[in-house]
């Protein structure tokens, strides 16, 4: 029965209209609300029941998320202050890389959850969903041409911290920018230069990335010495320098393999240059070659090694002054018979002998 009916049953009869007539209207509206109400009361017990699966499943789908990542947190909180954990495990790294991928999980489940609960709901007041995915499919296309950057930018930092390809505290060279990792974002990942300055970088304009803090580190020293200096007696004090550095803290758990001394790198007419290198962790290369220079030097310095740059030991000892450095040079006028002398000297008119 259409609405018009229903309203018109409802209405008070006209006074000049019959009894009879409003009582068929009356009978009918309620007959057409006892023929449809079973037909109201299964669909809203529908729309209830998807209503409260989604809200439950979505619930229990995000406490499940977050405990996962809480308990990721705690694994590597349990080994931060071992010696494995120094080495391997980075809590804030490994803190915001969950926080990050619980984000993403959490928001695509309520997704899922909620737009199938949706699509479900308006399915039971038997609309027509076929007009409305097409438009929702053409509205997406045309977004995703429009903020296709924001959509590249996103996809990137999603697979870039499923992948681990860097973190928190990693010194990484992404072209655009280099940097220490402060950061990581799913669309813009913060970096610290070298001087202080902090970048910003989307994630969808990064090419290639070169990740100097993963695996291990190579720390590089030149050792110049004069060629005249003993090979041997120099790689043994380096040698003995370098072991005796490798039994210290912190350099004990810094240095990964025993420092190597790779032989001449270059011969000079006035120096030689030798090479010393070793495998260091992550990161910890600069501190290493700063620490071995000046063991290196000392060492040097107690065996009697000189090194190029230092004033050589007969230059630093005080010469005997020259009785003769003080005195001028010997004039060609001192003697009157030196041809300067007599073309110096006037000419004198002879006397007159005839008086």
């Amino acid at each position: 029965m259409p609405l018009s009916a229903l309203l018109a049953a409802a209405q008070s009869p006209e006074p000049g209209g019959s009894l009879d007539e409003a009582a068929k209207q009356a009978g009918n509206a309620a007959g057409w609300v006892e023929q449809n109400w079973s037909t109201w009361l299964n669909t809203g017990l529908r729309i209830v029941l998807i209503a409260a699966i989604a809200i439950v499943l979505r619930i229990a789908i995000r406490r499940a998320l977050t405990k996962l990542i809480e308990r990721m947190n705690r694994s590597a909180q349990a080994v931060e202050g071992t010696a494995l954990g120094g080495l391997l495990v980075n809590a804030e790294r490994r803190r915001q890389r969950s926080e990050a991928i619980g984000s993403v999980l959490r928001s695509v489940a309520s997704f899922l959850i909620l737009g199938t609960a949706a699509l479900m709901i308006l399915g039971a007041f038997q609309i027509n969903l076929a007009p409305l995915l097409a438009s929702a499919g053409v509205a997406g296309v045309a977004l995703g041409f429009g903020a296709r950057n924001l959509v590249t930018d996103f996809l990137s930092g999603v697979f870039m911290i499923l992948e681990d390809q860097y973190g928190v505290g990693d010194t990484i060279d992404a072209g655009v920018a280099s940097g220490e990792v402060i950061e990581v974002g799913l669309r813009v990942t913060k970096l610290r230069g070298d001087n202080g300055a902090i970048w910003y970088v989307r994630n969808g304009e990064v090419k290639r990335i070169g990740n100097l803090s993963q695996g291990w580190s190579t720390a590089g020293v030149d050792v110049m010495v004069r060629p005249t200096e003993d090979l041997e007696q120099v790689g043994t004090v380096i040698t003995e320098a370098a072991q005796q550095m490798a039994k210290e803290d912190p350099w004990t758990e810094r240095l990964w393999g025993p420092v190597e001394i790779l032989g001449l790198d270059t011969v000079l007419l006035d120096s030689m240059t030798v090479r010393v290198t070793a495998k260091t962790m992550p990161g910890q290369a600069l501190g290493v070659e700063r620490e071995l220079r000046w063991r290196i030097k000392r060492a040097f310095d107690e065996a009697g090694i000189r090194m190029i740059g230092e004033i050589p030991a007969q230059a630093a000892e005080a010469s005997a002054a020259d009785p003769t450095a003080g005195m001028a040079a010997p004039s060609a006028y001192a003697s009157a018979t030196s041809p300067q002398s007599l073309a110096a000297t006037p000419i004198v008119q002879p006397p007159n002998i005839s008086k």
